[in-house]
């Protein structure tokens, strides 16, 4: 008998028996199948000609890579609109534009040349891209243009001010919104509260206190609240902040010993590469990026991409050149827009185009934020549910992007992560493990469920119903009521 065994045992600390006994040959019988998506992708990297629309066909290409040129020439209004694309936008489209700045827009009207050239002018009432940024009346849902629990903050974000500007939401993290300005307005903006030009449908609030002054107030805030590590500094769009003051507060946090995680929000990454082209803000990037490694601080670039056109070779130099500068990533925290971006070919084809042109992670969609007159926009959470199966598989998993759901008052959550779901009403309900910046002394927060809201056409027809009846029932200016799960 061998020593190192008992039988067919092997004795403590000795090697174990191995088998002889190996499998046959095997057949190579794989292959590349058919798939519902197809890779790689069938379109042109390249930069959309801009001489192709009328106002700019003699505009040079140093002009177009102008930061200067590019916001002198944003359009700000339908007459510089119809200047732009000529005769291609048709009058009965201006028109719709038009009634809808007047009686639904949220958001002023601002969109740079670089955004404008990535529509398709053969057909812009199709367009995605001018879908969410010139929006038409007769995209709106008719009889709910918006949800009867539609608001103005629809996150509550200002509810959880610590300081003015500065959203206490989890409990290691804050956003600080550092001005209510951007390069470029989306028609679904989230903050259409606080961020840009009042419209006829909404009056703006208003920073009440100086920007050193409010600047100062968060630091000290952060200064005295080391249980946060992350703050977002965001707006408003970073873009639209003087680099000298942007690298002067983000220094400031990173002097703080309690912060190591420092996101920078911008979607003028994409709607203005050319800011990030210059070479002063080239050169302060740089420098926070090098003081970000001395200090061993974790610093990203969070950007806002909703549709594949989009990704362009300016947005790509833009982004690629962050991590040459010491920058952990650049990911990008799209919407999910019905009509945009809410299939799974578009949803896919976004984030391939953003992983393999320009270096982005696809990280997060979401869910759009419940805002006035955003229902056209917005998806139920089964098919957001739908929408996060069939992209699974195609990309990396650490690149395949989390749908989430932006639950007021608890923050996101990937919509599996329901924890009850009237589907015939199109009520969720969900859970939160933690408590923000306003329920510290709230013994309920962690136990109550907290409703969120399917957009009511998604409902069928007896839910629509019930919405219907309840709202013609609720007193003028009181919310419907909702029942409890």
């Amino acid at each position: 008998m061998d020593r190192t065994t008992i039988g067919d045992t092997a004795l403590p600390g000795q090697p174990l028996p191995r088998s002889t006994d190996r499998p046959g040959p095997r057949d190579a019988r794989a292959h590349a199948a058919e798939q519902p998506f197809r890779y790689p992708l069938e379109r042109e990297f390249v930069e959309p000609d801009w001489t192709r629309l009328p106002g700019y066909r003699d505009v040079t290409r140093r002009e177009w890579e102008s930061a200067q040129w590019q916001r002198a020439h944003s359009v700000k209004n339908l007459r510089e609109l119809k200047e732009a694309l000529g005769d291609l936008l048709t009058d009965e489209l201006a028109a719709d534009i038009q009634r809808d700045m007047l009686e639904r827009a949220t958001m002023s009207m601002l969109i740079p040349p670089q955004m404008l050239n990535t529509m398709d002018e053969r057909d812009l009432y199709a367009d995605p891209v001018r879908r969410y940024m010139a929006p038409a009346f007769s995209d709106r849902e008719v009889e709910f243009p918006s949800h009867p629990y539609a608001s103005r903050d629809s996150l509550h974000e200002a509810d959880m001010w610590a300081v003015e500007g500065l959203t206490h939401r989890y409990p290691t993290k804050v956003l600080a919104e550092l001005l209510p300005t951007c390069p470029q307005y989306c028609g679904h903006c989230t903050r259409m509260d606080l961020v840009g030009n009042s419209t006829p449908q909404v009056a703006k609030y208003k920073f009440e206190h100086k920007r050193e002054d409010r600047y100062g107030q968060m630091l000290e805030y952060l200064r005295r609240t080391p249980s946060v590590r992350d703050v977002v500094v965001s707006g408003g769009d970073i873009a639209n902040l003087p680099i000298r003051h942007l690298e002067e507060f983000v220094s400031a946090l990173m002097d703080l010993p309690n912060i190591r995680d420092i996101r920078l929000a911008t979607k003028g990454l994409m709607g203005l590469p050319q800011h990030f082209l210059q070479p002063e803000v080239q050169a302060g990037m740089e420098r926070l990026g090098r003081r970000a490694r001395e200090r061993e601080i974790s610093i990203a670039v969070h950007t806002h991409v909703n549709h594949a056109n989009q990704i362009t070779p300016l947005v790509a130099r833009a982004a690629r050149q962050f991590f040459d500068w010491g920058f952990r990533d650049v990911r990008n925290q799209g919407v999910l827009l019905r009509g945009v971006n809410t299939t799974p070919k578009d949803l896919l084809d976004l984030s391939f185009a953003l992983l393999d042109f320009a270096g982005i992670m696809p990280y997060y969609f979401y869910l759009c934020d419940m805002i006035p007159n955003s229902e056209h926009w917005r998806i139920a959470v089964w098919e957001a549910q739908r929408l996060q199966h069939d992209i699974m598989g195609y990309l990396p998993g650490f690149a395949t992007p989390r749908i989430v759901a932006d639950v007021p008052f608890v923050g996101k959550r990937w919509v599996h992560q329901v924890a009850e779901y009237d589907r015939e009403r199109g009520i969720s309900y969900w859970t939160k493990n933690y408590r923000t910046g306003i329920e510290y002394d709230d013994p309920e927060a962690l136990t109550r469920t907290y409703p969120y809201y399917d957009p009511i056409p998604t409902l069928p027809d007896s839910g629509r119903a019930w919405w219907r009846a309840r709202a013609a029932e609720a007193p003028a200016g009181m919310p419907v009521p909702v029942p409890a799960p």
